[in-house]
């Protein structure tokens, strides 16, 4: 009796090989991608501490320490947040030119990519307050007047009602709000640089913050019209009172003159 053949493979045998071995292939790399990827997200974060600390050294250590510990010169900054870093930074108050009662807003000296990286180390030094993305500060769609209302609750003491600024005490001020971006609008509720007060996600939401910043962009923006003509700087009843006394009295006064002058010429002819 002739031996039997032996038997042939399925037609569909080979298929099935093949997407065991693909479903293998995609197993592993679902095992082990993101795990290179947060190897890689980790190493990139280690070369921007390591970047940032000799920026730190070069530019900061001298009045904020070596380790960020703070001096007579400057506070600590343990614990301040890539938040404060991007604000203080990124508006040119630090590095600070002299010590004073308040250091003012100046030229940018470091790029946005040096800036982070100064705030990746000064974070690694503690936590605080993140930066914030774009959708945290985007004002499209926020509630201006409830930004308004806000605004004239808890800055307008200070900031003026329409962010114009004002004069504190000892040398000191609240800046004008025009001009300044959204983000470092936002990051100074966050952080509450100098002499201002933070207002934490748990005291101010970020919708709230998103309306305060409509607000803002709609008096101080750069479409901003203002309804009653000459605003004389939006700095309220002290200015256009001082505008009225000088200008309206003055002009009074002139009118008298001149009438009495007109009075005195006609008596005499």
């Amino acid at each position: 009796m002739k031996k039997l053949s032996a038997r042939r493979r399925h037609p569909l045998a080979a298929v099935v090989v093949l997407l065991l071995a693909l479903a293998a292939t995609g197993g592993l790399y679902a095992a082990f991608a993101p795990a290179d990827k947060a190897q890689a997200d980790e190493t990139a974060q280690s070369l921007a501490i390591d970047e940032g600390k000799k920026l730190y050294s070069v530019g900061c250590a001298s009045c904020h320490g070596t380790g960020g510990q703070g001096t007579s010169d400057g506070p600590s900054l343990v614990g301040v947040g890539s938040a404060a870093v991007d604000f203080q930074v990124g508006t040119g108050r630090m590095p600070a030119q002299q010590p004073g009662a308040q250091v003012p807003r100046k030229k940018v000296i470091y790029s946005q990519a040096e800036i982070d990286q100064l705030a990746a180390y000064i974070s690694s030094l503690g936590a605080g307050p993140v930066a914030p993305s774009r959708e945290d500060y985007d004002p499209s769609g926020a509630d201006v007047a409830k930004g308004g209302e806000l605004f004239r609750t808890n800055c307008a003491q200070c900031h003026n009602f329409t962010g114009e600024g004002g004069a504190l005490t000892h040398g000191k001020f609240a800046p004008s709000l025009e001009g300044v971006s959204p983000k470092h609008i936002y990051e100074a509720m966050q952080t509450g640089p100098q002499n201002m007060p933070s207002f934490p996600d748990t005291t101010m939401t970020k919708q709230n913050k998103k309306d305060i910043i409509a607000y803002l962009d709609a008096v101080n923006g750069d479409k901003s019209e203002s309804p009653g003509g000459l605003k004389l700087g939006g700095l309220g009843p002290v200015s256009e009172g001082l505008f009225a006394w000088i200008f309206g009295l003055g002009a009074l006064i002139a009118v008298a003159i001149w009438v009495a002058a007109r009075t005195a010429k006609a008596k005499k002819s």
